[in-house]
């Protein structure tokens, strides 16, 4: 049935009509904004999820940034402990030499003094924005310095925890104090006691050395972990909210034909009523 009152062809033809321009209207926005699901509107539960990532992509980059801090921390002690150690070295072979009666033992004496006093200042100088791993005390009162290392999430909205690298002071200003400890030599007698003692401070160095050693290794591959973990999520949060600009592309052509197709079909009914009065000529 025609009527003249109500035009249902008209109708259709408008509702697709609104239909194909909110659908163009949300590509054009896709496209030029890059982002396919840009508001909670959009995908509630997808863009919940990514608000969450994308806060946690924040803090592990957070992250990196004071693990850099704290290799660089750890590299100026550990560049530090590995001099004493040389310095220890270069005082046993002294120490050893003083074994021969036919030698000065007071010109000995004085280069081990002035090693044990670069080893003193070695130990001052080796700190980073006021942290010393080398001293008894890191930064005056504490003994460990912890690194924060990571973020553990239990469940997609679950309750986060951090996680730290703990690092130790060495405590070389009261272990490696051979200024008042190590035995002065005079003859091969007081040389032989230096000489034990002096391979007890060369031991504790180098342990120390070594875990600082171990330590840094520990923080260089967590800051390549936490790297890619942050491109890895970046990617992931890409490719929930992004926009396929090949597929938007493919869509915008298409919704532009059919927006065309829909004006067209509203003209036609619109000029259906007016048929309607050739029946009464």
């Amino acid at each position: 049935m025609s009527s003249i009152l109500t035009n249902n062809g008209a109708m259709v033809a408008l509702q697709t009509l609104q239909s194909v321009n909110m659908n163009l209207t949300e590509t054009q926005n896709g496209i030029s904004t890059g982002k396919e699901i840009g508001t909670a509107k959009d995908n509630a539960a997808v863009w919940a999820i990514s608000k969450t990532m994308e806060s946690d992509i924040a803090s592990f980059e957070a992250i990196e940034e004071g693990l850099a801090m704290g290799d660089a921390t750890v590299a100026v002690a550990s560049a530090g402990a590995e001099q004493i150690v040389e310095k220890l070295v270069e005082i046993k072979e002294l120490i050893v030499s003083a074994q021969a009666e036919n030698v000065s033992h007071d010109k000995i004496q004085t280069d081990i003094d002035s090693k044990v006093d670069q080893i003193e200042s070695i130990i001052s100088a080796a700190q980073f924005n006021g942290a010393n791993l080398l001293a008894d005390t890191i930064d005056g009162t504490a003994t460990e310095m912890g690194i924060l290392a990571s973020l553990d999430r239990v469940g997609a909205g679950g309750t986060v925890t951090s996680v730290d690298i703990t690092i130790a002071a060495q405590g070389f200003e009261a272990s490696l104090n051979l200024g008042t400890s190590l035995t002065t030599i005079t003859d091969t007698a007081t040389a032989a006691s230096a000489l034990t003692e002096i391979e007890d401070y060369l031991q504790t160095a180098i342990s120390g050395a070594a875990e600082l050693g171990a330590a840094s290794a520990r923080i260089a591959d967590q800051q390549l972990f936490v790297t890619d973990l942050v491109d890895s999520m970046t990617l992931g949060v890409s490719t929930m909210t992004d926009t396929n600009m090949e597929e938007a592309s493919a869509r915008l052509s298409a919704l532009q034909t059919q927006q065309e197709l829909a004006v067209q079909s509203l003209g036609i009914a619109n000029q259906a009523p007016q048929a309607l009065l050739q029946l009464f000529q």
